[in-house]
């Protein structure tokens, strides 16, 4: 029997979008199990709590109705190290444009040499999400403008939600 595939797809998700969503139903072709890590990264200043995100994630990905082939965990530190730590072998990481390449490009080098067990996937953006960015989505959140097109319908009622309270 073949060992199970256990992919690793890591990201702030402040708020998990569309893009994102694409991305981990693109990725469940190409692993049996899909772990979602959702960064601490306090250093961005996320307008959602570490719980809330992870909350939303869970969410949203149960949509997706794959039973068992998703898990979504808060991570802190290392990518790699939590690869390890969940037992992913391949690391998703999806691209919106060049600048995109460039700074995952020197990321993958960096992993490699850290952990060479871990190969890193590129999965470019579908057609019409490449723009799809969490700073994007506030930002035209809090001037007024319409996000559903970007977030699906929950995310969007917490976003504004948050939003409207930080005011």
């Amino acid at each position: 029997m073949a060992k199970e595939r256990v992919g690793l797809y890591p990201g702030t998700f402040d708020p998990i979008h569309n893009g994102h969503m694409d991305i981990i139903g693109r990725s469940l072709r190409l692993v049996d199990r899909l772990v979602i890590g959702v960064a601490i990264n306090a250093g961005k200043g996320p307008v959602f709590s570490l719980e809330e995100r992870v909350e939303m994630v869970r969410l949203e990905t149960s949509r997706l109705q794959v039973d068992g082939a998703i898990e979504v965990r808060p991570f802190s530190g290392l990518v790699v190290q939590f690869a390890d730590d969940v037992g992913a072998t391949v690391l998703v990481r999806g691209l919106r444009s060049v600048t995109d390449f460039d700074y995952e490009f020197q990321m993958n080098g960096m992993n490699a040499q850290l952990n060479p067990g871990v190969e890193t996937v590129f999965l470019a953006a579908s057609s019409g999400l490449q723009s799809i960015a969490g700073k994007l989505i506030r930002e035209i959140a809090v001037m007024g403008g319409e996000i559903g097109h970007f977030v699906p319908p929950d995310v969007k009622t917490r976003t504004l939600a948050r939003l409207k309270e930080q005011k």
